[in-house]
């Protein structure tokens, strides 16, 4: 039997620390690297993070949308990305935030999470918003293949507060019982459970939530978005062990220097490991 997403996570947190770093070859960060906007710049780029990083993070989250732009070519890079990211050892998060029901939510899961897709991750983000009970089909691929989601549930966007902060009969907003679905998930695991929250790292105080779920909280926001390794206890309080921060831009704009690229890395993560509570 594979061994657990959260197994795997947790392992690889204490190890190389909890830094996942983005792969986002928009367009405009193909030209800073002095890369064309097509598939050989697409190519040049992912390679390089993966060469530059793979032996010294915890995780890479690919956002599929900047391959799938360039059609088949483009998630055939994606594809070879995904595979070389894990050969090297590092976790891979695919970030596509895919959400559907029935059988069209069961085909994303298994384009993902399937163990034989070519695009198979350690990890998806999914999006919960057709109700928790859609992502059914994601949870059991998951939990078959050893793979992991992570649900959006407080993102850091501010348009996402109407939707997640909004309250529900029982009093309870909707981020609050997606973050509740998730405890449920994990229940019983060690030495983490594999279903994580979405939970950006830039909304200050949020000590009315309970992020306590026994699962990882991915962090999106440090960085360019304005959030430092030094705000994140603030943010998750008692939950700071299981955080995931993610940076992107902060890491990729120093590219395309193999040694750039993993001194700034280097540098978030240092700073990431001073915030986190000793003992």
């Amino acid at each position: 039997m594979t061994e657990p997403f959260g197994a795997r996570l947790r392992r690889a947190m204490d190890e190389r620390g909890p830094l996942c770093v983005g792969i986002d070859p928009h367009a405009s960060l193909l030209t800073e690297w002095g890369l064309n906007d097509d598939v050989a710049g697409l190519e040049r780029f992912s390679r390089t993070v993966v060469e530059a990083l793979s032996d010294r993070v915890a995780v890479f989250k690919p956002q599929s949308a900047f391959f799938e732009r360039f059609g088949s070519r483009g998630v055939a890079v994606l594809e070879k990305t995904v595979q070389e990211a894990r050969a090297a050892g590092a976790l891979v998060l695919m970030d596509a935030k895919r959400g559907d029901i029935g059988s069209t939510m069961a085909a994303y899961a298994e384009a993902f999470l399937r163990k034989d897709s070519p695009l198979f991750s350690d990890a998806l983000t999914v999006s919960p918003y057709l109700g928790y009970g859609s992502l059914s089909p994601a949870v059991a691929l998951a939990r078959e293949s050893g793979a992991g989601l992570f649900v959006l549930a407080l993102t850091s966007n501010p348009e996402g507060g109407e939707v997640q902060h909004a309250v529900r009969a029982d009093g309870r907003t909707v981020g609050a019982t997606m973050l509740a679905h998730l405890a449920a998930e994990n229940t019983g695991e060690e030495p983490l459970g594999s279903f994580g929250a979405v939970v950006g790292a830039t909304l200050g105080d949020l000590s009315s939530y309970d992020l306590d779920i026994n699962g990882p909280l991915l962090a999106p926001g440090v960085g360019a978005q304005g959030a430092t390794p030094a705000d994140l206890p603030g943010v998750f309080g008692a939950a700071i062990r299981n955080v995931v921060p993610n940076v992107s831009r902060g890491v990729l704009r120093h590219g395309p220097d193999v040694s750039a690229l993993r001194a700034s890395a280097e540098r978030f993560a240092d700073e990431i490991r001073s915030a986190l509570p000793t003992g």
